[in-house]
């Protein structure tokens, strides 16, 4: 594709207050414009994330997996495969922070773990995010599936101090904020993770809707994905000149592992493998229902994950050869399967190992609509349309690239070399960083499986990877700024 490009068959081989005030004015001022007409061609985009899926999971990234991943291959040979692409986080509220607002989560209140089903809300009132910058440009937007990043709840009268469940909040009232508040005008969701995370229960536009006759863990994601496809329906019909904007949260694969029956058995890496092969069916149902819609030719279609694996069984490497899993900084926690397509902009069947993030969703779709970002939104957004769409460029399209475990471990990654700050271990796991231990350095081109710390052998790399991640720190951005 690019000057950094690699072929699939080598890959695989390898990778088996005032101030306050003004920005609150800003927002309103913003949010009270008058959507502007979008440029002819305008793709619609779906984006669609499993949850905790990881690099070799499905059969495009690992020629041994032990799932069935039909949809994902149909996808990588109509589209483009990112063999280099990374969750923000190895754990899923923060890279869902990342993805939405363009920027890194640990930049925000939330600096380690992840959020239960009855946080307050993480995104800012004020903050640009991928779904209201889309909604100023025409887009009609919606977000099914897991929401996981804070919910204003109404609590009982007379309750006080933090929601405590179902003894102060009121579930016969409606939501006070979530996504219709961040820019999309439809939203069905679970308020954490639909399978283990209470409350268990549907949000449907602020309404509070139980599960009749009770509560069944595996109909989450089969519920989400008939919503998803409702939702396209709707749009198309109702607004055929309008592009539309889907983010869906898949559930699958994450715990408890509790597959409907229609997929038990379909892979040889247990229920976990059998949840894998759900995420394959919903894009596949996905893309049949843009199919049947005649909107594919001009849809954006995306699939990811927002974090890496836990371990898989049966001799199944969920991470492929790569070192770590979910919440861990090694790269099993955060490289993730990327796969894209666009019909007539996408060149298909391509690679690219370029280095990407999921924060780089909103620079990349606000270069889709011929717009750029405030310097106050998507500080940590870099825009990957040359490298989706197979252009040529000299130079690597990030300078650096941030990441973060579970337990709130840093590594920065710039070029070949990854530098890990504070951990002997991956973090989360294992109990975090241990402060004896001042880091590591790997060079992932002649060890992408980080199994040679040469720390001690490089300081000059030690020392300017320090000194950029704390430039990126203090700056409060690591994308360049406008003038």
């Amino acid at each position: 594709m690019s000057g950094h490009g690699t072929s699939r068959r080598g890959f695989l081989r390898t990778a088996g207050v005032s101030a306050a005030a003004l920005a609150l004015q800003r927002c309103s001022r913003v949010r009270e414009q008058a959507p502007a007409a979008p440029p002819a061609g305008t793709p619609n985009i779906v984006f669609i994330m499993a949850d905790d899926m990881g690099y070799g999971d499905t059969t495009v990234y690992n020629a041994e997996s032990k799932i069935p991943t039909p949809n994902m291959e149909t996808l990588a040979k109509q589209g483009v495969m990112f063999t280099d692409a990374h969750s923000p986080s190895a754990v899923c509220t923060p890279t869902r922070y990342g993805l939405l607002t363009g920027r890194y989560c640990w930049r925000s209140r939330l600096k380690e773990g992840v959020f239960g089903g009855y946080n307050r809300p993480l995104i800012e009132s004020d903050r640009l995010t991928v779904a209201s910058m889309l909604k100023q440009h025409g887009y009609g937007t919606a977000c099914i599936g897991k929401w996981h990043l804070g919910l204003d709840w109404t609590l009982k009268e007379g309750a006080e101090g933090d929601r405590q469940g179902r003894r102060t909040i009121d579930f016969t009232k409606p939501i006070l904020s979530g996504p219709t508040d961040i820019g999309f005008d439809y939203y069905f969701c679970t308020a954490g993770n639909p399978t283990d995370d209470p409350p268990e229960l549907f949000i449907e536009n602020h309404r509070i809707e139980y599960m009749e006759p009770e509560w069944e863990h595996e109909k989450a994601d089969t519920t989400f994905t008939e919503k998803a496809i409702g939702f396209i329906g709707r749009h198309v019909a109702t607004a055929p000149d309008k592009p539309f904007f889907l983010y869906f949260g898949v559930a699958a694969p994450h715990i408890p592992w509790l597959p409907p029956d229609f997929v038990k058995g379909k892979s040889q890496a247990g229920l976990r493998g059998d949840q894998v092969f759900l995420a394959d069916w919903i894009l596949g149902r996905i893309m049949e229902t843009l199919d049947r819609l005649n909107v594919s030719d001009n849809t954006l279609l995306i699939f990811t994950s927002d974090n890496g694996p836990r371990e898989g069984v049966n001799g199944h490497k969920s991470s492929g050869n790569l070192r770590g899993q979910k919440g861990e900084i090694w790269e099993g926690g955060h490289r993730v399967p990327f796969i894209a397509r666009w019909p007539g902009k996408i060149k298909p069947g391509t690679t690219s190992d370029e280095v990407t993030t999921l924060t780089d969703l909103m620079a990349t779709c606000a270069a889709v609509v011929g717009t750029r970002l405030p310097n106050d939104a998507g500080e940590d957004s870099y825009n990957m349309l040359p490298a989706l769409l197979g252009d040529e460029f000299d130079a690597p399209i990030r300078e650096a690239t941030v990441h973060h475990s579970g337990a709130g471990v840093f590594a920065i990654r710039r070029g070949e070399w990854k530098l890990i700050l504070g951990a002997k271990h991956g973090g989360y796991h294992d109990g975090g960083p241990e402060p004896d231990v001042p880091g590591q350095l790997y060079n992932l081109a002649d060890d992408p499986y980080e199994t040679n710390d040469l720390w001690d052998k490089r300081p000059e790399i030690v020392e300017n990877l320090t000194r950029l991640l704390e430039k990126y720190k203090r700056q409060g951005h690591s994308r360049p700024l406008t003038g």
